[in-house]
């Protein structure tokens, strides 16, 4: 029969941190504490398989659940010495929320359980307190009413604070005892009145109610918010501890706090943290009272008045400090720790590993490392590598706030402050001025690659999280917020409006690419250091991992960024960026509007040169790594002007008709250009393009080559292919220019040719396709789109839905889709190895950068990922997570 009841206490648990998915963080913290004979109230874990069943059967335990609660319950009784229910001497219960993986402050908790009106007066007996007993009576109803009964707990506030204006009073602690039994009164009449029917009085049926309510909280809107922000499943369900009431409100010689076994935000070896005096443990975090520090130290930094428990308690606090070094000897980690000090003795009530920002997390790990605590291999699992951008990018100053105008998607890591502004234009001419701007726009285009380019930050009303805004502004290292659906732009007037609220051109706001938030005004920043440790950590990393890392950049300028983040070569040179350009897009659009092969090859060879210096760029800035080259991509309308202004403009500048432009802009038109005349397509229609890439590309390798004494390691890439006779065309026009590379200069430079596998189709065909590639980087980012039949420009508007009904996971745009997306790639895979042992593969979606997209590729023998050049850091750490993991795997198979 299953085991749904864990008990402990006494020196003595049913379990422990081993057990952690089964008691939930706080369950298996308390047993472990117990077993290893420290000061814990007794108790017992209900486990998380409990409340998943209740959760999908409809509400109902099992039948068996009760018989065990009793006994659990008796054994408690016996530890402490009272029992349930008992009038005389009254054994009071918490009844705490406990997830698998920590989620402060999401669910829901009931102290002082078991008081009724007969047990009050128990409690006021054997305290000899008869203030506290009412006290903690009226902080139970309270407490019940909310979160078992639904009620909204400002009604009882309003009750409270009434009684007290009736009676003259400001504070809660001139309230005498017959005044919280007044008060008592007072929240029952309220419960009878609003619900019609009477606060229980019965101690079990109160239990019940409050485990009943813990576990559905695991499904309440602050929960799943925070499960969804930080990728929790939502499968895990919550244990429920069922702990011995302790009291820290027992006069001048009890007290309750918080504390961490090193600073939290520093990483510090230094115990910090706050307590209250004569408090129970909700007081610390309602905020309704200014904690104290723990330590003489932090209480003359923080230059408080009020004393520290260290000499309010010495007794005590030392400890309470021993308690804390040998947990954290015991855990080897940062621990998270709360406790109560009844008269003068202390309780330990919590002790998990302790949340804290990436700073912080990165000292601990290497320092513990050096403290012989923890090994190599644990310091790097112990990182979440998407925390690595709050030390690669600016971040909002925490102490600062702010005024959050609207929210959209967390696109890019970063903050940034600047005057908004509404066109690429206006950005680029901001930045000539010295002036610092954010550029808003519904949706951007390859055509904004320039405003993007100036300005500080963008922001979008369309798009997700691998939109173009997304991709483009994390390539750059720029902070960015898609989506915001709420906000309305208004070019003509220059204004953005979102909840009734108006923002013109010109006007400061600031981004928070973190978290999403678009805040009014110029908020404070923190500037990025990147510390000894994260070096020292990132060289262990690099020690274990097998992937390698490339970087997907289109300037010197991010090929430098990338190489300094630890980059190892270029994954993805998207050559289309770099005509957009303001000296280059003229050209590009005269070769496009020619009317004949003389006029396009004219205008070819003005951009052969520029393509060249482009190239020669970045093969000098990564000497002796390997450089993956696109093939153009994109549809050629992108590259022409919109709006009359702009089709005026260039008719001027090419002494032809606006009619001309017109035209020839409706020609190119496509009703879905995702799915148009574009990439291989593309070459196949226009070979002069390909031709004049391949010799710039060759040219430029042959320069470069020459000068550092060791040949480029090239690689020539061509895109959207879906065919092998597709593939084989354009290899002929590559090699053709090879020819002629070798007629002009007497040689060539060797390279590799490959082809992006972004289709489904492509996938399917790997293995023909392999007969003539020599590599694949598989598009993820399209790969997604044409499996899932889903446009990632447009997905925001329904994918949100999606994933707050369960309908995915996750964002497949964001993190990779294993079970569609990633079988084809798995088929693409074999297929191609299975013609072509020795074939390289890698990736240069987006996905390259997501840590959980790189446990994938790892485990399907990709040979590199490529991914923007701010995520080099955190791709090279999930890599080295994905290499131990399989070790470890490898030694549980072995």
């Amino acid at each position: 029969m299953a085991k749904w009841v864990y008990t402990f206490g006494g020196g003595l648990a049913e379990g422990g941190i081993a057990l952690k998915e089964r008691l939930g963080s706080k369950g298996a913290g308390l047993a472990e504490m117990s077993a290893l004979g420290l000061p814990v109230p007794p108790g017992f874990t209900l486990s998380t398989a409990i409340g998943q069943q209740y959760l999908a059967n409809g509400s109902h335990f099992p039948p068996e659940l009760a018989a065990e609660v009793d006994a659990a319950l008796a054994g408690i009784g016996a530890i402490a010495g009272r029992h349930f229910g008992d009038s005389e001497d009254p054994l009071l219960v918490s009844v705490r929320s406990g997830a698998a993986v920590s989620m402060p402050g999401m669910m829901d908790t009931v102290l002082n359980l078991g008081l009724n009106d007969q047990t009050v007066e128990g409690l006021a007996r054997v305290s000899g307190d008869r203030r506290f007993a009412f006290d903690s009576y009226r902080r139970f109803i309270q407490m019940y009413g909310d979160v078992v009964l639904g009620l909204d707990l400002t009604l009882f506030e309003e009750r409270l604070e009434d009684y007290k204006l009736s009676l003259g009073l400001m504070l809660d602690e001139e309230l005498a005892a017959e005044n919280w039994q007044v008060v008592c009164d007072i929240y029952k009449g309220l419960v009878l009145e609003e619900l019609d029917k009477a606060f229980p009085q019965s101690p079990s049926e109160q239990l019940w109610g409050a485990i009943r309510a813990v576990i559905a909280s695991w499904n309440n809107p602050r929960a799943a918010v925070y499960r969804r922000i930080n990728s929790i499943p939502p499968s895990g369900g919550t244990a429920v501890t069922v702990q011995a009431m302790v009291f820290g409100n027992l006069g001048a010689t009890s007290a309750t706090g918080v504390a961490f076994t090193r600073h939290p935000s520093t990483g510090e070896k230094v115990l910090w943290g706050e307590f209250l005096p004569n408090a129970q443990g909700e007081d610390v975090v309602a905020g309704t009272r200014t904690p104290q520090d723990l330590t003489e130290r932090a209480r003359q930094e923080t230059g408080s008045d009020l004393p520290s428990l260290e000499t309010m308690m010495p007794e005590t606090f030392a400890e309470f400090r021993h308690v804390c070094e040998a947990l954290e000897r015991h855990n080897r980690d940062v621990l998270d720790l709360e406790f109560t000090i009844e008269r003068g003795r202390l309780w330990m009530l919590q002790a998990r590993p302790a949340k804290r920002t990436a700073h912080a997390a990165l000292k601990t790990a290497v320092d513990m490392v050096h403290e012989g605590l923890i090994t190599k291999a644990e310091a790097i699992s112990r990182i979440e590598p998407r925390s690595l951008d709050q030390l690669l990018h600016p971040t909002i100053d925490p102490e600062a706030g702010g005024d959050i105008f609207a929210r959209g998607l967390p696109a890019s890591p970063g903050a940034a402050s600047g005057a908004v502004v509404f066109t690429s234009e206006e950005a680029e001419l901001a930045r000539a001025q010295g002036r610092k701007v954010i550029l808003v726009r519904v949706e951007t285009s390859p055509e904004d690659v320039h405003g993007m380019h100036a300005a500080r930050g963008i922001l979008t009303t369309r798009g997700g999280m691998t939109s173009h805004a997304a991709v483009v502004a994390r390539g750059m290292g720029k902070p960015c917020v898609s989506g915001a659906g709420t906000v309305r732009v208004d070019f003509l007037a220059g204004t953005m409006t979102a909840g009734g609220r108006t923002v013109r051109r010109g006007d400061m706001i600031t981004l928070d690419g973190g978290t999403g938030q678009v805040l009014i005004g110029a908020v404070p920043l923190r500037e990025p250091e990147l510390s000894r440790d994260f070096a020292e950590l990132m060289s262990w990393a690099d020690e274990i991992r097998r992937l390698k890392i490339r970087t997907n950049v289109d300037t010197p300028a991010d090929a430098r960024a990338a190489r300094n983040f630890g980059a190892e070569g270029i994954g993805l040179c998207r050559t289309e960026h770099m005509f957009f350009d303001v000296r280059r897009i003229q050209v590009v659009r005269e070769m496009i509007l020619a009317e004949t092969p003389a006029e396009r090859a004219d205008a070819l060879a003005r951009l052969l040169p520029m393509q060249k210096t482009d190239f020669a760029s970045l093969f000098e800035i990564m000497s002796g790594l390997p450089v993956t080259i696109r093939l153009l991509d994109p549809p050629l309308h992108e590259f022409l002007p919109r709006g009359d202004a702009e089709i005026e403009e260039l008719a001027t500048i090419m002494k032809i008709s606006p009619a001309r432009i017109r035209a020839r802009t409706q020609t190119l038109a496509e009703a879905n250009p995702m799915l148009g005349h574009r990439g291989v397509r593309l070459a196949i229609s226009f070979p002069e393009i390909v031709e004049m890439q391949v010799r710039a590309i060759l040219e430029a390798a042959l320069e470069v080559g020459d000068q550092a004494g060791t040949p480029v390691e090239l690689e020539i890439m061509v895109p959207l292919v879906a065919t092998k006779a597709e593939l084989d065309l354009i290899y002929a026009r590559i090699h053709d220019s090879e020819a002629q590379v070798k007629k002009l200069h007497g040689r060539a430079p060797p390279f590799k040719l490959g082809t992006m596998i972004e289709l489904p189709r492509a996938a399917l065909a790997a293995g023909q396709l392999a007969l003539s590639a020599t590599f694949f980087s598989f598009g993820t980012n399209d790969l997604t789109q044409t499996t899932f039949g889903i446009s990632r420009d447009d997905a925001a508007t329904f994918l949100n839905t999606y994933l707050s009904m369960g309908l995915l996971p996750h964002d497949p745009f964001a993190s990779l889709d294993r079970e569609g997306v990633g079988e084809l790639i798995r088929i693409a895979c074999e297929r191609g190895r299975a013609t072509r042992p020795e074939l390289q593969i890698g990736v240069c979606g987006e996905h390259g950068g997501d840590p959980a997209s790189i446990h994938f590729f790892a485990e399907t023998g990709f040979d590199y990922v490529s991914c923007s050049p701010f995520r080099v850091p955190i791709a090279r750490l999930a890599a080295a997570q994905a290499e131990i993991e399989a070790r470890q795997k490898d030694d549980i198979d072995g």
